[in-house]
């Protein structure tokens, strides 16, 4: 196993904290109080100290495979490491991460953003924490920039939330502690969310410069990923600045471009030949990964391929959202057997989701309420096409779903924020009613899961009865709660 210390992650470790420092300095325009600070350092820190966890442990308690053994928590991030310092080491060009090793790296941009620290910082060894440090510093660069876009949105209460959500969120933390491109790109997706803010707030071409040219920092890390928050952007875009002048609405019609041009250069990449255009190309690209990850769900899972075994066709698509919107599930995460190790991780990540997910169902719901809250809405709405993206993209899988969702954490950390500051100003009971019915319908898959993994004998053998009685349950609970508040015999 490679040192844990050496002048070269030394090196790394000091370009790190020059980014944090910078990121800091741009910052400071919005007179961030002392405790963001700490937090960035914090997060920072917390990432580190799992990326070493990761490469001490894994070897001793992991699977013995040989990701694990070199340290790594994804098998991605090591085939893609392991390429870099190929490169770095060779007397090849760099430009060949773009064209030369698709198969580790179908874009190219993280491969080469690798190897030139291998190559210019690296020593003779390869040194994967080297890495693991820059990516742990620049993904917690992501927590000052999803408070400076909350703050700019929703106050001060708010972005407070969103910040130490960004910080400690289990999918952000692993992912910041490794070597991939998610430690990247939700750190960019949050400058972009913050630098959008900034131009609508200060009427700011400057602004909108700056959000487009975080736009086009993407497209070589993922020209998928770059789309999608172009898409997003616009969406915001167009609650933010419908009502103000000319300079709002040429950064609407630029990220409005932007989001056409992207839509364009993906559908030319799935489909030349598709009838319909781009909007056809995209249409016939949908429906072929639909299924596509019907097949993958049906192979990964034997009661998933139950399920779909007695079920319509036409419901497939729907089970397959519903399944993948869940992942990682909790009462799995608890009873299932396997690693010591890697069940704890599953159970930390599990957490982490659950914990937000039933506060990112609620704020559409909240923000349908009224008019004015539309900003909150159309993030609402992007924030829910981007986790349907996900399950589109990866299906039911419990590592590639929630990692092409984490990407855009600073925006779910912005919504939940908001949610929860207007909860704590004006009391709503379907907030409860929401926590509770979803505490409901997760208890009774613990006996489900309970029957599968151990002796017990539970009579509820069918996946859509549990399912069943958990929705009836949160219905019968909804409809106590409400007659107990309206004084209703």
């Amino acid at each position: 196993m490679n040192t844990l210390f050496s002048v070269n992650i030394l090196l790394s470790l000091l370009l790190g904290a020059l980014l944090l420092w910078s990121g800091w300095r741009l910052m400071r325009r919005e007179n961030p109080p002392r405790w963001l600070f700490n937090l960035l350092i914090g997060a920072a820190l917390l990432r580190l100290a799992a990326a070493v966890f990761w490469a001490l442990a894994l070897p001793a308690w992991g699977y013995g495979n040989p990701a694990e053994l070199a340290g790594y928590v994804m098998g991605d991030a090591y085939e893609r490491d392991a390429a870099a310092w190929e490169l770095a080491s060779s007397d090849q060009p760099l430009s060949n991460a773009f064209r030369a090793y698709q198969a580790v790296d179908q874009y190219g941009g993280l491969l080469y953003l690798s190897a030139a620290v291998y190559r210019y910082l690296g020593g003779a060894a390869h040194q994967p924490l080297m890495m693991a440090a820059l990516a742990a510093a620049f993904s917690a660069l992501s927590v000052i920039f999803a408070w400076g876009f909350t703050r700019c949105l929703w106050g001060d209460s708010a972005a407070r939330t969103a910040a130490w959500i960004v910080a400690i969120y289990p999918e952000a933390v692993l992912l910041g502690s490794s070597q991939m491109r998610e430690a990247f790109t939700m750190t960019l997706a949050a400058a972009a969310f913050y630098a959008l803010a900034w131009a609508w707030r200060r009427h700011s071409v400057k602004g909108g410069l700056l959000t487009l040219a975080v736009l086009l920092l993407s497209v070589p890390l993922s020209p998928t990923f770059a789309m999608l928050l172009a898409v997003v952007l616009a969406l915001l875009s167009l609650a933010l600045v419908a009502p103000r002048g000319w300079r709002s609405l040429a950064l609407l019609g630029g990220l409005g471009f932007v989001a056409i041009a992207g839509l364009v250069f993906f559908s030319l990449q799935i489909g030349l030949g598709v009838a319909g255009g781009p909007l056809g190309a995209l249409v016939h690209w949908v429906e072929r990964t639909r299924v596509w990850q019907e097949i993958l769900t049906r192979q990964a899972s034997g009661w998933m391929a139950k399920v779909f075994a007695n079920t319509p066709l036409a419901l497939h698509g729907w089970i397959v959202v519903g399944y993948g919107v869940l992942q990682p599930f909790l009462p799995a995460a608890l009873i299932a057997s396997g690693n010591l190790l890697w069940r704890g991780i599953a159970i930390w990540r599990s957490l982490g989701w659950i914990a937000l997910l039933p506060l990112l169902l609620y704020a559409p719901l909240r923000a349908a309420r009224r008019p004015r809250d539309r900003v909150a809405l159309l993030g609402s709405l992007a924030c829910w096409g981007v986790i349907l993206v996900g399950v589109l993209r990866a299906g039911g899988d419990q590592w590639d779903n929630p990692r092409y969702r984490v990407a855009f954490i600073a925006l779910q950390a912005a919504l939940v924020g908001w949610a929860w500051t207007q909860q704590r100003r004006a009391p709503d009971a379907s907030l409860r009613r929401v926590l509770i019915s979803a505490a409901l319908v997760l208890a009774w898959f613990v006996p489900w899961y309970l029957r599968r993994y151990t002796p017990l004998d539970w009579a509820v053998v069918d996946v859509f009865k549990t399912l069943g009685l958990g929705f009836a349950s949160a219905v019968l609970y909804w409809i106590w709660d409400w007659a107990r508040l309206t004084g209703v015999d």
